[in-house]
């Protein structure tokens, strides 16, 4: 006996695992199912692999600090031989990867195999698809080039808006209040260990359970999906019209996996990989960031839609879309699978397909919220340098010099992507002042790594000067009753701030 066939033996006694492979491999499926139009789960599987390998090699440069993740990848680029290409395949694997999973889910839909008894499978699939996406996020951020600190500054924004636990899961997120050195620790963990675990795991569920219930069959007008007959008329039909799944339905697989791999690869070498870019630096807003691909459309709405409409947007949207995806399967379990006899799905399909092509569209060219050239060198109004302290005016100096009008307008001048700062002491107390600068909220970034606490200081008595003469300035209430024992009769709230007002 060859040492091959002694040494096949010896594992096969001690694993027994070719009665699980060869049953995995032989299972009949219908013969309507061995179709091009069946590959892109395989194809999915195909690119997850591809991802898990190149990962695991760039992991092995990549660097998570925030001193030196930059200049990792630019030693992967331009200095050892062919890093350039591993990077640029695992970057493109991801955008193939996102896509293909898209399209699957798209195709599961039509074909309705969301339907009973694959209900769990459909479930399964769809948090695979937004570990997808996290994995795509969370890539992007370990760049951590202009882009990544920016996309990672709005995602933060976002999860801040969660009513109540928003703070402390953006400290989890964040490592702390700011983007730093923790943040990176955090995202590197999430991209190279939770995330991909978890899809390994669910994706192993996934096939298992694909395995068990069979390979859903060509959706045949006419053809009524009933729990109490399904299963047995399923059986009937892979038995008497079927096929083993190898050879016959797997080469097709093989041939659309390895024309993605060769895609990947086409795109890899043609195209480069992606970043990084300039060096990640919050004073330097003088950028158009823009997400990978598939969260462009996000950004084009988000441009769009008027401030107050944001958070509703951010928090409710996602929810009720993954809500309605989970409970698809239960709502609509039975009955007719051909997309010929459901126009409701075949019209969804399309009007979400048209919907996320023309807003990403948008988004390749859409200038974001804030105007970019609001500061063009202009000073600062001359009434608001006028009777000041000099520690008040070098404040304005550092206003300009930090490019905050980028985002924010003074006398009617500067970006509306952040409030108007003309009367911000009115609702801004000194300290929520000291404290926004430092540690961002809402849509502002933290500036607490780019400014010196001299500056931070000058800017926030600059800062403080900016309210209507006619109007008081924000007090701390706590502060005049500690030293006056009582709160003064003129004491008001400031509506949709809740921060008391009290004389200095």
């Amino acid at each position: 006996m060859p040492w091959y066939k002694r040494t096949y033996d010896w594992l096969e006694r001690r694993i027994q695992i070719e009665g699980p492979v060869k049953e995995a491999a032989l299972h009949y499926v219908p013969k309507s199912t061995a179709s091009w139009w069946y590959v892109f789960g395989s194809a999915s599987l195909t690119l997850l692999i591809l991802q898990v390998v190149t990962g695991i090699l760039l992991a092995l440069v990549y660097v998570p600090s925030a001193g030196h993740s930059w200049q990792s990848l630019e030693i992967l680029n331009h200095q050892l031989p062919l890093g350039w290409f591993l990077h640029a395949m695992h970057g493109w694997g991801s955008n193939f990867m996102v896509a293909v999973v898209l399209i699957h889910m798209a195709q599961v839909f039509l074909f309705g195999a969301y339907k009973f008894p694959r209900e769990l499978t459909w479930i399964l699939g769809v948090f695979m698809l937004l570990m997808t996406l996290g994995m795509a996020f969370t890539g992007q951020v370990l760049r951590f080039d202009q882009d990544a600190y920016w996309g990672l500054g709005i995602g933060a924004s976002i999860m801040g808006r969660i009513p109540f636990v928003g703070g402390q899961l953006v400290h989890l997120m964040l490592g702390g209040p700011m983007i730093n050195g923790a943040t990176l620790t955090r995202f590197f963990a999430l991209h190279v260990f939770v995330i991909p675990g978890m899809l390994l795991a669910f994706t192993g569920l996934h096939v298992w359970m694909v395995l068990k219930l069979g390979v859903n069959e060509w959706p045949m007008p006419g053809r009524i999906v009933r729990r109490e007959t399904y299963i047995k008329e399923y059986n009937e039909l892979a038995h008497s019209d079927g096929i083993p799944f190898v050879p016959g339905a797997v080469w097709k697989d093989l041939v659309f996996s390895a024309a993605i791999l060769f895609a990947v690869a086409f795109c890899a070498a043609v195209f480069g990989p992606f970043g990084p870019k300039g060096v990640p630096d919050p004073t330097i807003i003088q950028t158009v960031p823009k997400p990978d691909f598939f969260f462009l459309w996000i950004y084009t709405v988000l441009s769009f839609l008027p401030p107050e409409m944001e958070t509703p947007f951010i928090l409710i949207a996602p929810m009720i879309g993954v809500a309605v995806l989970i409970a698809l399967p239960f709502v609509a379990g039975v009955g007719e699978k051909s997309w010929w006899r459901r126009p409701v799905a075949v019209f969804s399909v399309m009007f979400l397909a048209i919907c996320w092509a023309v807003f990403t569209q948008l988004g390749t060219y859409t200038p974001w919220s804030p105007k970019m050239n609001a500061w063009s060198g202009d000073a600062v109004p001359v009434k608001y340098l006028q009777h000041r302290t000099p520690l008040e005016r070098q404040g304005a100096n550092v206003f300009q010099e930090k490019q905050c009008r980028n985002c924010h307008s003074v006398g009617g001048l500067g970006g509306q992507r952040g409030p108007a700062l003309d009367d911000v002491a009115t609702r801004l107390t000194e300290d929520q002042m000291i404290r926004q600068v430092l540690l961002g909220g809402g849509n502002m970034p933290a500036y607490g790594g780019a400014l010196s606490p001299s500056e931070t200081t000058a800017l926030v008595h600059f800062l403080d000067t900016l309210h209507p003469n006619y109007q008081p300035a924000a007090g701390d209430a706590s502060r005049y009753v500690a030293a006056h024992g009582t709160l003064p009769e003129s004491t008001t709230m400031e509506r949709g701030v809740g921060q008391t007002k009290a004389p200095r």
